[in-house]
């Protein structure tokens, strides 16, 4: 006979049962990715800190197809659903550089799709063929030195004259701007249409009067080259024109969502990972005779941390699921970037308390996450925009 403490449920506090979004396929993915960014990005971290990543990096990745997890396979992608990006923005983070994330991201998931969807069966096989196979690289041009959050008040203009449109104008704080073959560009076509009045173009970085200005210096991010560039009197083909005239302010809206949903799952995964690393170090370290981890006001600091972390895994996760299922959640969208972004910096901020002296040290690196995580709060939408567009959803 069964004792009654055999039949008593004990926690598994270790349980590894992957979320329901996820298929055996995505957790061997997973693990492709993981074993690949800690054996062959990892150990270069520091380095790229200091020289930002080589584009050796994108055609690597290309070779293992991983910059087409969820592209079409009729252009060399491998046909996979949106979930694997996810699996690829968590996973990525294994290489310890959000700069390098960071670079890809935009090539992957705020570059590529736009031609994707909007552009013509010239402008993906011109563009999106080489970029899935590492050999072209991507980057996307909507900031401008007057006009960030505030889309609607870019001033690069493209004027159409006879079959061609000249552009002239300018954009900031551009990654992949220094290595990138073509950029998906925002212009004002027609400055009295208002929200119609936009239009993207594909314009090749190396068309005369396209000048990379100069990488500019950030307080995270290192890894990446981040570029101040300029359009003088450049002159594009109507062909170049990426989707419908007129339309491109929408096209970039839509681009948007995508890109926060992802940059969330990365900020999630980033929190995770640093999280992991501190709890370590808490079972390391002694102070006052025993290790810092058994106090509990360090116990109650990682507490608090795991909540805040896994409230926005499942916040991510429960949305992927309804835009990969075809709904258009923009408010959700919002909220998970929101959330997401400011526990990842909440989370690193708290680790390097922890560590104490050593997490203000380069060489625990604890320091640079919370560096590269700060501009999540910041890019593709400023946690001020995110809760005036939650606002806004509401009717107010």
């Amino acid at each position: 006979m069964a004792s009654a403490q055999s039949n008593v449920l004990k926690p598994d506090h270790h349980a590894k049962r992957r979320h329901f979004i996820f298929s055996e396929e995505h957790e061997a993915l997973r693990e492709s990715i993981r074993s690949f960014a800690v054996k062959e990005l990892a150990p270069h971290a520091a380095e790229w800190e200091r020289t930002t990543f080589p584009n050796s990096v994108f055609r690597r990745m290309g070779e293992l197809g991983f910059l087409g997890l969820d592209k079409p396979q009729a252009y060399g992608g491998q046909g996979g659903d949106y979930y694997c990006s996810i699996v690829l923005a968590e996973e990525i983070v294994n290489a310890n550089s959000g700069g390098l994330a960071m670079g890809l991201a935009v090539h992957t998931d705020m570059a590529m799709p736009p031609i994707l969807a909007f552009g013509s069966e010239e402008q993906k096989q011109e563009w999106v063929v080489p970029a899935i196979q590492g050999q072209k690289i991507l980057c996307l041009g909507i900031t401008e030195p007057d006009a960030g959050s505030d889309v609607s008040g870019i001033k690069t203009t493209a004027v159409k004259q006879g079959g061609h449109y000249l552009i002239n104008g300018s954009k900031t704080y551009i990654t992949n701007g220094h290595r990138a073959d073509v950029i998906v560009l925002v212009t004002k076509t027609d400055p009295d249409a208002g929200y119609d009045g936009f239009t993207l173009f594909l314009v090749p970085m190396d068309t005369p009067g396209v000048i990379r200005e100069k990488r500019l210096e950030k307080l995270g991010m290192h890894a990446s080259d981040t570029a101040l560039l300029a359009f003088q009197d450049v002159i594009v083909p109507e062909s170049s024109v990426l989707g419908e005239v007129g339309k491109g302010f929408y096209h970039i809206m839509w681009e948007l969502q995508g890109e926060r949903l992802i940059g969330a799952a990365g900020c999630v995964a980033g929190a995770q990972r640093c999280f992991e690393r501190t709890l370590q170090y808490a079972g390391e370290r002694s102070a006052f005779g025993r290790k810092i981890g058994k106090f509990q006001v360090i116990r109650h600091k990682f507490a608090e941390m795991a909540t805040k972390i896994e409230s926005a895994r499942q916040m991510v996760y429960c949305t992927a699921w309804r835009f990969a299922n075809g709904e258009y959640p923009v408010r959700e969208i919002s909220m998970a970037k929101l959330h997401a972004s400011r526990v990842a910096v909440e989370v690193a901020d708290e680790c390097i308390q922890i560590h104490g002296g050593a997490g203000y040290m380069t060489e625990y690196g604890i320091e640079r996450v919370w560096r590269d995580m700060r501009l999540n709060r910041i890019g593709a939408g400023t946690d001020e925009i995110m809760l005036e567009v939650i606002g806004r959803s509401y009717g107010l």
